[in-house]
Parts: structure tokens; C-alpha cells; sequence
């Protein structure tokens, strides 16, 4: 493509990705990027929203021959997933992202991009900042929280809204329509800590499990991507079952909805065993890198010796807690679809490990298509929560998008794509949760799809976006708003 960053943001889709690249916008610290985007629409005397969970509405009037055409309720969210590699010096609380080029593919420098999901607001404001395009009536609602909890989504009020038709804009692939989607709740088991004295001779070795590929939760749950935290328990008990250790720290992955890449463990060993726990160590790595050959040789298990002056462990009882709970927490596919061939039903990701003074934190991502399968996973973990002496929290409950077989708008972007790339799309449903499911479930009467530009290796640091993709499908999008007059007259 050949093409800096500056020619680049002469288009307004990019432009507007640049500005929200230099605006941090983690999950839950949403408060300067929704201000810009209230700020964008007083600036150009739009009306504008701006909810107490910090959702953006912004209306535009239709354009000329569009006004008895339904409104378009178009949305995405303004946060993304920060993740970094490791000596990346950069805070996602202040610092822009640090855009670049490679060929036809946008990275940011050792980080997330955030194209997921700022290129739906880019999309959005780029649309509304034009005077020339043809197009209905627009209702753009860009939400807060969405790779966390869904809180804005589930916060916005209905009465906002009159649009009939919902196209979401926080799909990664394009030339495939989504139609269907994934319910999810986030639950956390949460272990008390029993602290007892060190004591006896021992030695403290630093356990890490790095160099995993990692990924999105739900679009990669499939792909066999080895999970960090679940890799650490096995080896955890494997050590166990070879001599008797004390934990005293104990942490693994960044978010919930993201595949754990790392994950790591202090432990005590008595002195007569220490030199078992390298050699231990390289066996466990043989293995993994055996059953990850495909999808994750990269992995490596490291074991080093660390002077550290802990006068506190973690008892026996504790320490044995923590492994069965990693043993026995589920984790990963946990059923397919047996109407749509290759679709994941219903999945479960170990996301976190965190440990406090008082308590570790297990929190899985727990997702499904069918509502009485994501609710046996659940009760599932609230049952090992009960047998580990552990309580139990959920939260971030979001409910399914089902398949609406009379969908016009899904015939309207059909015909629509077959006229801009003569071939027809490919329906989809995805195991990845959509706030198109809060949607549906809130306006009852809107007709929804889902369409996005291809992007790649999304919440993780790898994350790139395809440029021409990314173009044509803003195409393709205006094509479809403007051939709304003729559809729906």
C-alpha cells in the first residue's frame, strides 16, 4: 500500500480513528473520550446525550428524499481491551497509541489497537461529520463497558430511541453478515487466604508460563490456544504430587474476555527438593509444547530460584484450594452447535487469577447461545466455588441475540453486497457477545445485523486492521444506507 499514517488520515474514516487513538479509552475509564464525542456533536449542533454510565446518542436528521424512510439506530463502543507485551513502557491510563503501518495492516507499537471496536466510531462520526451523503434518519449510540461488564449497553435507556432498523458495527470480518450472537456472565470465585509462618529450610522459585498466543475469549475459544492460568494449575499439581511447597503469590491474565497469555506463582520448596523444581519444570514445558505443537509452540515454563524475604505463606489447606480450584474450574469449548456446523454453543474462559492480602480472585468469562447451558456452566462454578471454601460473584449478565428469520435488513445488505462484490455474503452467528442481544431485548421491534471490517489477533498486542478492508466496507455501508430509500419505500 505504501502509505504513511499522514496520507493515511486523509480519509475521514482514519482520520477519526487517529483522533480516538490519542484519547485512552480502557474499559471504565471512558470519561475523556465520551467528552470528545459530546463535544464532536455540539461542535456541529447535532442533537446529542450523554448518559449518567457515559453512553454518547447522537442524532442526525435525514437527508433529503429519506425523511419516511426508518431511522438507523447505528452502534458500537468507545472502549477497548488494553493489553501490552511485556516491556512495552506505555500507560493506558495518559498515553496515546502509537500508530503504524506494516504493508496494508494498521498496528499499534507493542500494544492493542483498539480497532475493536473504535473503528465502529469512527465509521460513525465520519457519517455524521458529512454534508453529501445520502442517508435516513440516524440515531449513533456508542456505549461504555462493553469489553468488561456491558454496563453501558445495559444502562441506555429505550426512550431514546425510534429507529426500526439496528445495524452494529463491532464485527471483525468482513464479508460475513452476524445475525446471531452469544449470551455471557462473568463469574468470580473468590478463595480466602489461610496465612501461616514460613519455616523449615527452604527455597522460593518464581514459576512463569509466557509466550502463549492468547486471544479474544469467544472468536478464539476454538482454535485449541493453550490458557495460562489452566497450564499453571496442571503444572502446580504436578509439583504437588512430587514433594510438599507453600504458595504465596499466585496471578495470571489481564481480562476476563481475553485467552490468559501469562500466568505465575511463588513457591516454597523445602531445600532437599530444589533442585527438582528446574528439572520439573522443563518436563512440564516438554508437554505443553507436545500438545500445543499447533497452536501454541511458543510456549515456555520457566522456574527461577528468587531470594525473597516472605515470612508468610499460604498454608496447606490454602495452597491445596487454589490447585484444585484451578484443576477444576472448566475452561474452554463446552459444547457446539448442533444446527450451525463449526459453531461454538457454548464455551468458559479462565481469564484471571488475582491475589489480594486476604483472598484470590478466579474469574471466568462464561458464554452460550442457549440461556440453560450458559446457567449449567454457571452453577457448575458455584458448585466447585462451595466445595473449595470459596464465595461466589457474578455479574456483566448480558443476554443472547437470536435469529430473526424474517430479517429485512439482513436481505437489504445481501443484495446490497452482491450488487458492490457480485458474490453473496456469508450469515453468520458467532460465539463472541454483541450488545445486539441488550438491544434486541430492550427495542423488541428493531431488525439487527452486525458487519465490520477483517481485523486480526483482536485483544492482544499482535491486534492489526486491514486498511483496504476497512475502506471498502465504509462503502459498502454508505451504499446500503442510501439504497434504504428504495427498500423500505
Amino acid at each position: 500500500m505504501n502509505k504513511t499514517l499522514t496520507e493515511l488520515t486523509n480519509h475521514p474514516v482514519f482520520h477519526y480513528f487517529a483522533e480516538l487513538s490519542s484519547i485512552p479509552r480502557g474499559s471504565g475509564n471512558e470519561k475523556e473520550v465520551s467528552g470528545y464525542l459530546l463535544r464532536f456533536a455540539e461542535k456541529r449542533k447535532l442533537a446529542v446525550i450523554q448518559d449518567e454510565a457515559l453512553n454518547i446518542i447522537i442524532k442526525k436528521e435525514a437527508t433529503a428524499g429519506y425523511e419516511h424512510v426508518p431511522a438507523i439506530i447505528l452502534q458500537g463502543h468507545m472502549d477497548m481491551v488494553c493489553e501490552k507485551n511485556k516491556g512495552t513502557a506505555h500507560d493506558f491510563d495518559k498515553d496515546p497509541l502509537q500508530l503504524q503501518i506494516k504493508e496494508d495492516m494498521l498496528f499499534a507499537s507493542g500494544t492493542t489497537l483498539g480497532a475493536d471496536n473504535g473503528i465502529a466510531v469512527a465509521y460513525a462520526l465520519a457519517l455524521l461529520d458529512a454534508n453529501d451523503l445520502p442517508h435516513p434518519a440516524l440515531e449513533v449510540v456508542i456505549t461504555t463497558e462493553e469489553e468488561t461488564t456491558m454496563k453501558g449497553a445495559l444502562e441506555v435507556s429505550p426512550d431514546h430511541f425510534s429507529g426500526e432498523v439496528f445495524i452494529n458495527l463491532d464485527s471483525e470480518e468482513e464479508g460475513k453478515l452476524l445475525v446471531s450472537s452469544a449470551g455471557g456472565i462473568t463469574a468470580s470465585q473468590n478463595l480466602p487466604i489461610q496465612w501461616e509462618p514460613l519455616t523449615g529450610d527452604t527455597s522460593a522459585f518464581l514459576i512463569q508460563i509466557t509466550g502463549l498466543y492468547g486471544g479474544h475469549s469467544g472468536m478464539s475459544i476454538h482454535k485449541g490456544r493453550g490458557n495460562a492460568n489452566k497450564l499453571l494449575g496442571r503444572l502446580l499439581n504436578g509439583l504437588s504430587e512430587a514433594f510438599d511447597f507453600r504458595l504465596s503469590l499466585l496471578s495470571g491474565g489481564l481480562k476476563s474476555n481475553a485467552i490468559p497469555r501469562e500466568a505465575e506463582a511463588v513457591i516454597h520448596v523445602p531445600e532437599a527438593h530444589a533442585s527438582r523444581v528446574p528439572e520439573l519444570a522443563d518436563i512440564w514445558e516438554s508437554i505443553f509444547k507436545e500438545e500445543l505443537r499447533t497452536s501454541d509452540s511458543r510456549v515456555s515454563v520457566t522456574a527461577e530460584k528468587v531470594n525473597l524475604l516472605h515470612e508468610q505463606v499460604y498454608s496447606a489447606e490454602t495452597t491445596g484450594s487454589v490447585i484444585n480450584s484451578i484443576m477444576l474450574i472448566p475452561n474452554g469449548v463446552q459444547s457446539m452447535s448442533q444446527e450451525i456446523e463449526g459453531l461454538t454453543e457454548s464455551s468458559t474462559n479462565l481469564g484471571v487469577i488475582s491475589s489480594s492480602a486476604s483472598a484470590i480472585t478466579f474469574v471466568s468469562e462464561i458464554r452460550s447461545s442457549v440461556k440453560s447451558l450458559k446457567e449449567q456452566i454457571l452453577k457448575q462454578n458455584e458448585r466447585i466455588a462451595r466445595m473449595t471454601g470459596s464465595s461466589f460473584t457474578t455479574q456483566a449478565d448480558y443476554p443472547e441475540w437470536p435469529y430473526r428469520k424474517d430479517s429485512k435488513v439482513q436481505k437489504l445488505f445481501e443484495e446490497v453486497y452482491e450488487n458492490h462484490y457480485g458474490k453473496r455474503p456469508e450469515i453468520v452467528a458467532i460465539h463472541a457477545g454483541l450488545e445486539c442481544g441488550i438491544f434486541t431485548e430492550k427495542l423488541p421491534h428493531i431488525d439487527a445485523i452486525s458487519l465490520g471490517p477483517d481485523m486480526f489477533d483482536v485483544h492482544t498486542p499482535e491486534e492489526h486492521l486491514s486498511i483496504p478492508s476497512t475502506i471498502r466496507t465504509w462503502e459498502y455501508l454508505l451504499s446500503a444506507l442510501r439504497e434504504m430509500k428504495a427498500f423500505y419505500s
